[in-house]
């Protein structure tokens, strides 16, 4: 198995993630961790420290909006969900990251100008 990349993001990645995540369907706070983790093929771990406040953040621009419910084990907790403004962020977000990841290739490419 693949040990976690611990490294920084560049900025904005993670909450890009959460809410291209959260897009996908609404979840808790672990299961987040969980799908980040296994569709980067356990590239990324996402630590705690670094989900919560960032789920913060989100909830006070109103890009998600979270419910309590129950789990299947009988725990409270609480459910993320993507709201319209949260869909329209992200999709400024991902044209934007599209477009630096498009200039950083053209500059490692070799034979590029």
């Amino acid at each position: 198995m693949k040990k976690p990349e611990q490294r920084d993001l560049f900025p904005g990645a993670l909450e890009m993630m959460i809410l291209r995540t959260l897009k996908r369907q609404p979840l808790h706070g672990y299961a987040l961790v969980q799908h980040i983790k296994r569709t980067s093929n356990d590239l990324l771990q996402i630590e705690e420290g670094s989900l919560y406040p960032a789920l913060q953040r989100l909830l006070k621009e109103e890009l998600v909006k979270a419910e309590w419910a129950v789990s299947s084990t009988n725990r409270r907790v609480r459910i993320y969900r993507l709201t319209a403004a949260g869909a329209k962020h992200l999709q400024r977000q991902v044209s934007s990251f599209e477009r630096m990841l498009e200039g950083i290739t053209r500059v490692l490419t070799p034979g590029e100008s």
